[in-house]
């Protein structure tokens, strides 16, 4: 599995540490057994009035090669549980091996869009249109953030809104609104940390984490929990900004919405029996298309491979988007199922109808992260008076506009 990920963790020096550690128990236990055999000698040396001075010295100093390996043993168990961590998950037997050139394309929905004029790209509409301020954000922050104003602004609430309203009242996932800081031990339990603590925002006075996405708090939820066979599925949908500072990313994608460090997500979680995971894992994909679907936006389905999947992935989808102008797919949602990786770091159970206990499946997919889809929108539905039709699924949502025009 390492191999199909080209990772370099090195898995000979962590069995190298195992055996290590094994020794060492097994040494403390051998001593314990020679420490508890004198003791019993001491005792009956005092019934017989015998010296036991040697036997006592001798015990003395098994007990300080006893705290001695124990000190040993407790630094070796500690580097085996952080060298443990940044193994990432095994990839599923239907995952691609490779690199990204091995990605499928499993499905496409939609026809291409074009224009009988030169079509305007995402960040031209949005300034001549004045709903999108990228200069004011840069000043108030740094590049890569984003302002929205007027209609754009608008957009932003009318989409959350109008993913939350289908995802809960037609797909059935109850909606959660979560802290946007968590701690290390969610993170950790996500498997964010301690690999990607590089590119997450920390607030180190309080040791608290912007997080990159609504999963983090959201599967969180039931960390060191043990839930109800019956309760399978949980599914859950939350609204969230997220942050990233996307370290090492730096000169890529500058222009507009397409590499941002603040966006908004609707992220939709879920925790299933394993034996249910991977119906769910499609069911999933099915809910976070029927988003761009229903906004008439051209997209396709990608399954990754092993080495452009995420880190906690044991399979993922991506949806991607059509943006015209740019003449590119965009990524817009990653659908995973990380089977019970998540679950093993967060210590999320569930017992049995025969009162087992065992690890659940977790499984989130974005449904769908804003900032790209936004880009997408105003590119496919520009006129050529400058206008941006609004879909029509999201007129209700905008207070019954059809058209977002220059103010």
């Amino acid at each position: 599995a390492l191999a199909a990920r080209e990772s370099k963790f090195d898995l000979d020096g962590l069995l190298a540490l195992d055996t290590k550690r094994r020794e060492m128990i097994g040494r403390v236990e051998t001593l314990k057994a020679e420490r508890n055999a004198n003791s019993k000698q001491v005792a009956e040396a005092k019934k017989k009035g015998a010296d036991a001075s040697e036997i006592i010295a001798r015990t003395k100093a098994i007990g300080e090669e006893i705290k001695a390996i124990d000190a040993d043993l407790a630094l070796v168990e500690a580097k085996i549980a952080d060298d443990v961590m940044v193994i990432p998950n095994i990839p599923n037997a239907d995952v691609p091996v490779g690199l990204p050139d091995k990605n499928k394309e499993v499905k496409h929905w939609g026809e291409r869009k074009t224009f009988p004029f030169k079509a305007k790209t995402h960040w031209e509409l949005g300034e001549a249109l004045d709903i999108l301020d990228f200069p004011r954000a840069t000043k108030i922050a740094e590049p890569h953030f984003s302002v929205f104003k007027r209609q754009g602004a608008r957009m932003v609430r009318a989409l959350v809104s109008f993913m939350l309203d289908l995802h809960t009242t037609k797909h059935g996932y109850v909606e959660i609104f979560p802290p946007f800081l968590v701690n290390r031990d969610s993170m950790r339990g996500t498997g964010q940390l301690p690999k990607f603590e590089e590119d997450m925002y920390k607030l180190a006075a309080d040791d608290l984490f912007l997080i990159p996405t609504a999963e983090v708090p959201v599967t969180n939820l039931h960390r060191d929990e043990i839930l109800n066979e019956s309760d399978l599925p949980v599914c859950y949908a939350a609204y969230s900004a997220c942050f990233r500072r996307e370290a090492g990313s730096y000169g890529k994608d500058t222009r507009g919405l397409m590499r941002v460090h603040q966006f908004d997500k609707v992220e939709l979680v879920k925790f299933a029996k394993p034996e249910e995971s991977y119906a769910e894992h499609e069911k999933l994909l099915a809910d976070a298309e029927s988003i761009v679907r229903a906004l008439g936006i051209e997209y396709r389905v990608i399954l990754l491979s092993t080495i452009d999947m995420g880190f906690s992935a044991a399979k993922c989808y991506d949806i991607e988007i059509w943006a015209p102008s740019l003449g590119r797919w965009l990524e817009t949602s990653s659908v995973s199922n990380f089977e019970d990786f998540q679950a093993r770091r967060a210590n999320i159970r569930y017992r049995d109808a025969g009162g087992k206990v065992k690890f659940v499946h977790t499984l989130n997919g974005s449904g769908v992260a804003l900032a790209r889809l936004i880009a997408t929108i105003l590119e496919t539905y520009q006129n050529e008076d400058g206008t941006v039709t609004i879909p029509a699924a999201l007129r209700p949502y905008m207070g019954g506009m059809e058209k977002i025009e220059r103010k």
